[in-house]
């Protein structure tokens, strides 16, 4: 794990606070969506397919400040659509800031070098840069050319100017674990701070529902990397449980509301992935009017095949509080990659309502200058 002391100490003593006084449901990442626009338009994103009217909203800063003022986070994760589209980022981050929250900016790094004069290098701020794989992988799932050399080039000179950058990047049908590892050495060279890795979750919206990994071979996708990166001293921005997870090793229950969404209909029910149900006018109101018990593998078939550090990061922590000589030792040796997996949770409804996936027009990639082209179902 690559986190800075400066936030593991502070995430810890937050932790720490909430476990001492008893509370059992609280949040550990703010995800902030401002805004839907967005100016790709990705395979597997089901975050833009909505009217214009919807598109053109946006959270004030006022709401964003609301929002963090509301839940108490100590981290944001600021997303959309392109946060960088939206005109009062630079003040919006600036209120995190002086509110000393640890501020992940996620941006497909289009605007970047243009925008980067409106911020300041902070221990507070990362930009998290979307980037999912080499050339060829990362502009076929973005559906353009011509942008993982943009990421690239937004990422040094972020780096030279001293921010913090990390690298965002989610993994689709396909892959293989030498072309991921691939990746994972050139985001190393690259100098990012860390790489945030996860399988791709097969949102509704999504223009393309092939692309998604199913959970068995997404763990043993994960072992196979793991192996190959045994002593290259890849970073990762994540837990040392939530990496075993990934690759088959541990049973953890999804974690919601852990990283409640706050976007323009409201505070999203009951997830970051989970689009179409419903919305709370609070934090409060999220907490305690959302029936929880019906989400999360085993329970719901829309989250069937879901691995996503969204929900899975936060079990993971908290079991790095009750478990720290494992979480330790994983820490040291890497996860471990051969032998038996651990058991699933049970399933506890009819296997037949997992959605099926359906075919698609596939998509055009089109050249960084050029408008793009959504896919078709």
């Amino acid at each position: 794990m690559s986190v800075p002391l400066l936030q593991q100490y502070r995430v810890g003593k937050y932790i720490l606070g909430k476990k001492l006084r008893g509370e059992k449901r609280y949040p550990l990442v703010l995800m902030l969506e401002p805004l839907f626009r967005c100016n790709l338009a990705c395979n597997g994103c089901g975050k833009i397919d909505y009217p214009e009217e919807i598109l053109d909203q946006r959270l004030s800063y006022e709401d964003c400040m609301a929002a963090i003022e509301e839940c108490g986070a100590p981290i944001v994760s600021i997303a959309g659509g392109e946060p960088l589209v939206h005109q009062d980022m630079p003040r919006i981050v600036r209120g995190f800031i002086a509110r000393k929250k640890f501020v992940y900016l996620c941006t497909n790094a289009i605007l970047l070098q243009r925008r980067m004069d409106q911020y300041s290098p902070s221990p507070y701020l990362t930009f998290s840069i979307h980037l999912d794989g080499n050339r060829d992988r990362h502009e076929t799932s973005v559906g353009r050319k011509g942008v993982y050399d943009k990421c690239i080039r937004a990422i040094e000179q972020a780096r030279e100017r001293g921010f913090r950058v990390t690298v965002n990047c989610t993994l689709f049908q396909g892959e293989t674990a030498a072309e991921v590892a691939e990746f994972m050495d050139g985001a190393m060279e690259h100098g990012v701070e860390g790489v945030t890795i996860s399988p791709g979750y097969s949102y509704e919206r999504a223009p393309k529902q092939d692309v998604f990994l199913q959970r068995k071979e997404g763990k043993q996708l994960f072992r196979d990397l793991f192996r190959l990166g045994k002593g290259k001293k890849w970073r990762f921005n994540q837990s040392s449980l939530y990496l075993d997870f990934l690759a088959g090793n541990q049973t953890f229950e999804c974690t919601p509301w852990g990283n409640p969404t706050r976007n323009v209909f409201g505070w999203q029910k009951p997830c970051y992935l989970l689009v179409d149900e419903g919305y709370a006018r609070s934090f409060r109101e999220l907490l305690d009017a959302t029936e929880w018990d019906k989400y999360g593998t085993g329970r719901n078939p829309k989250c069937a095949n879901c691995m996503v550090h969204s929900g899975y990061e936060p079990t993971a922590v908290n079991a790095t509080f009750t478990r720290p000589l494992e979480a330790l030792k994983v820490a040291v040796f890497g996860p471990r990659t051969d032998g038996p997996m651990a058991p699933e949770l049970p399933v506890l409804y009819d296997e037949s309502l997992v959605p099926k996936t359906k075919k698609v027009t596939p998509i055009k990639v089109v050249n960084a200058g050029e408008p793009k082209t959504h896919q078709v179902a």
